[in-house]
């Protein structure tokens, strides 16, 4: 895996992005089972973010020299596409990088309001989308997405909706979960899916693994699963970097991993640091708080032999 990073990145680089997770709800009808973060929509406890909020929390991020937002939430059960646009159209004002949505809130967007997922994606793009994150793939198997997440979009429609994103000119990521309930196989089906869709458009621009974090979710509750070890995650990231030959980035997750197993993942096929992630919600519901600055990522990646060097999201240095 190190050889094909070398191959593939000659140079001793390792990239990082400085951007914020900004969750508009943690309303959501999808219930997953490994998710710590959701309310349930007749929770009064969950919470839509207003436009001075995310103008706030945009303000913020700008002033710690962010160029992007990540921009997700739960699937609200009745908030219409004109919510969506007008909150791009509001973020877009400010101006800032949106990295938005994912295939399982697209789906969900086409459902409520009728229309087919292209033109979701084409009123979506025109009110400001920017580029889309690759969440909601967890594992691309229907077997595991009808256990986990019944209600979440299928493998299948995860693929045409990251098809369609593509044709329509959005650069995207791809992501898994794993050390759940999947099995070895699936997992290898899950990157030839990814890997088959990059030949058809090269529209990824990196692939993310990262363990299932089962602290304060339903899946750990009604099953044992024991938490992914680290020599787990690093033979996982080294297989993907092997695997997808046509997928440029892997990014290490050391919002799972923590500082010191993020820097051996560089030996492991990984090139970029991901993000600073001045905000993050969903994994730290699930008990795991890892918070790195810029000035630390700059460090653990100097430390490990690497030129850091702050990047976009499609990977054009600052």
């Amino acid at each position: 895996a190190d050889s094909v990073r070398q191959r593939l990145h000659p140079q001793p680089v390792v990239t990082y992005i400085i951007d914020r997770n900004i969750n508009y709800t943690d309303i959501c009808i999808s219930a997953c089972m490994f998710c710590a973060f959701f309310k349930a929509p007749e929770d009064e406890n969950g919470t839509i973010l207003t436009h001075r909020e995310l103008e706030q929390k945009i303000r913020e991020t700008k002033e710690l020299g962010g160029t992007q937002i990540l921009l997700q939430g739960g699937l609200h059960p009745d908030k219409p596409l004109e919510f969506y646009e007008e909150m791009l159209r509001f973020m877009k004002g400010l101006d800032i990088h949106i990295h938005g949505f994912s295939p399982p809130e697209i789906c969900h967007f086409a459902a409520l309001s009728g229309l087919t997922t292209s033109e979701v994606l084409k009123r979506l793009i025109a009110a400001g989308l920017d580029s889309m994150p690759g969440g909601g793939a967890e594992i691309l198997s229907d077997r595991v997405r009808e256990t986990l997440a019944p209600r979440k979009c299928s493998a299948d429609r995860w693929i045409e909706v990251m098809e369609e994103a593509h044709h329509q000119g959005l650069r995207t990521t791809a992501t898994m979960m794993f050390g759940h309930i999947e099995t070895m196989e699936e997992r290898l089906e899950h990157l030839q899916r990814i890997r088959d869709l990059q030949d058809r458009t090269s529209g990824f621009t990196a692939f993310i693994p990262w363990p299932f974090q089962p602290d304060h979710t339903a899946l750990a509750a009604s099953r044992k699963i024991d938490k992914e070890t680290a020599f787990g995650y690093l033979k996982m990231l080294a297989l993907s970097r092997i695997f997808l030959d046509n997928v440029d980035n892997i990014q290490v997750s050391w919002v799972t991993q923590g500082p010191k197993i993020a820097q051996l993942a560089l030996f492991f096929g990984a090139n970029d640091f991901g993000s600073t992630m001045i905000e993050e919600n969903v994994v730290a519901a699930a008990g795991v708080q890892f918070r790195l600055s810029e000035q630390e990522i700059r460090r653990l990646v100097t430390d490990a032999g690497f030129e850091p060097k702050q990047r976009l999201m499609d990977y054009t240095l600052v």
